[in-house]
This record gives structure tokens, sequence and C-alpha cells, in this order.
């Protein structure tokens, strides 16, 4: 397990060996079992499992905050992580020097043929959606910066899982009015160089956006107070609600952040994992239908 934290912490990142716990019969304190210093503080790690790198993302403090870009780092020795470089997207981001907020990193497999086998980063970077090779991690490639119509603060997003589409989203277009509710930007990546806003979803709440992801047909977003929201991709083009769960059913929808925070559906077992700023963590299960 990776742990990255936010803010002015001293933290790095912290390696802990999950086998520790196997035999485990009571609370205590463990200590990590290795941790990163290269860079104080980030907001999130993404880790590309087939190739072995984590990429550190706005980050601060002391070491080399790569602008608040990717900061690679190779764990292909987990005890033992080791930076790798460093990507920013100029141009990008609210202060113009490449920011990242959060990302997906991947071994492309789509339809592209002239990056397949690359490795690819997609990043929100505040201001746009930026597309990278990462392959080279010495000389990461920008390969688009991509934008949309009433930008608020592009978030997050995942590609499908044969990466033809692309779903992003916004955190903060409906805070500033721009949006009634939770929207879905669709983007057709078949061609990573010019990726193309094909539609756009708008969830039934008047609620923030925040987190999604995507496993087979199915398109999970944690929408704050809104609650989780579960699209059918059968159509990638045009999702269709055909799940919901409320974790503050006595709040209302709209306000600013609280209730459902991030979503993470892919247990082997189908069980979701919920988080819920205030109430906790929901182990969820979809219904037949």
């Amino acid at each position: 397990m990776f742990v990255v934290a936010g803010g002015t912490v001293r933290h790095g990142m912290q390696v802990f060996d999950l086998t520790q716990l196997r035999d485990a019969r009571e609370a205590r304190v463990y200590r990590p079992t290795a941790t990163y210093n290269g860079v104080e503080s980030s907001h999130n790690v993404a880790i590309n499992e087939e190739t072995g790198f984590a990429y550190l993302v706005g980050s601060a403090g002391d070491g080399e905050t790569c602008d608040g870009g990717l900061h690679i780092v190779d764990i292909n020795d987990p005890p033992n992580p080791v930076f790798a470089g460093c990507f920013a997207h100029l141009g990008t981001g609210r202060r113009g020097t490449g920011y990242t907020h959060d990302a997906q990193c991947v071994t492309y497999h789509g339809p592209d043929g002239n990056h397949r086998g690359r490795e690819i980063c997609v990043g929100g970077n505040e201001t746009a959606f930026s597309f990278a090779d990462v392959t080279d991690k010495s000389n990461p490639v920008a390969l688009a910066d991509v934008q949309y119509p009433h930008t608020g603060y592009a978030h997050q997003g995942w590609l499908s899982e044969d990466q033809h589409y692309f779903y992003g989203n916004d955190e903060l277009d409906e805070l500033v009015g721009r949006m009634a509710g939770p929207r879905v930007l669709v983007f057709d990546v078949r061609d990573l160089d010019d990726p193309v806003l094909v539609n756009e979803y708008f969830g039934p709440a008047k609620a923030v956006t925040h987190n999604l992801y995507v496993r087979g047909d199915r398109l999970y977003t944690a929408n704050n107070l809104g609650g989780l929201l579960v699209l059918d991709l059968t159509d990638p083009e045009t999702p269709v609600a055909v799940g919901s769960f409320d974790t503050t059913p006595s709040s209302g929808d709209e306000g600013t952040f609280g209730g459902a925070w991030s979503v993470y559906p892919f247990l082997k077992s189908g069980t979701i994992l919920l988080s819920s700023r205030r109430e906790g963590l929901f182990l969820l299960r979809a219904t037949a239908g």
C-alpha cells in the first residue's frame, strides 16, 4: 500500500507491507515499511501496476515537486522507491505550470495505433485534461491539452476499458453556477493527439461532482451530497443512470463538499467501496436489474 498526504505535512510517500496484517488480532500502531522522501506532500498517487511506476500529483513542499505535475517514482522494488522523472504539461493549471490534481496512468492498448504499447497518463489539470506519453521517464511528451465548455475545475476522469473513451468530471462548474447538476464529460479518444468532446451527461441532483471510475460497462461517480450515481455505458457515448446510493439522505443534494467523496468498484468480489466525508465507509453491492 502506498500512502500520500496533502497540505503542509512532511509526509512523503509511505510504503506499507500489508502482509503484516494477516495475523493481526487487535488494534495497534504500525510504522511504514519504508518512506520515500523525494517530495514532502502530494494530493494523490496514481499507480500503473503493469509497469511498476507511481505518479505522485499535486506535490508541494521540499524536494522535487515537479511544479505540481507528475512526480514519477519507480516502485518495482516496493521497499526501495527510486525517483524516475517529472512531467508538467506547461500551459495547463491555474498558474500555467502544469499542475496535476489527479491522474490515471495506463499501458495503452486502445484504438490509436500510433501510441499502442506506450505508457499514457491522463491528468486533471485544473484548466484542462492533459494527455501525455510518459514511456521515457527522462523525457515525457505532451500529446494533447483538452479543454471544454464552461470549465470550473478539470478534476479527474477515467478511460473506458477499451480505451476508446475518456470520461471526465469538473469539480467546480456546479458551484460557480455554470451547471445545474453533476456533469460527466464524454470524450472520444481514438486519436490521443486530438480527443473530441462528444457528449455531456447531467445527473439529477444539484450536487458537486467528485471522483468517477469505470469498470466494465458501468461508470461509478461520487457526487458529494448527491451520493453515488451508477451509469450504464452500453452505449458509451450516451450514459444512462441505472443505480444510486445516498450517504446523506437527510441533507438534500445542494451545497458544497460533503457526503460521497470517492468510490472504488474494482474488488473481485463485486463489493463497491464508497467513502463519505463525515459518515464513514459504505460497503455496497449492486442489486439485479
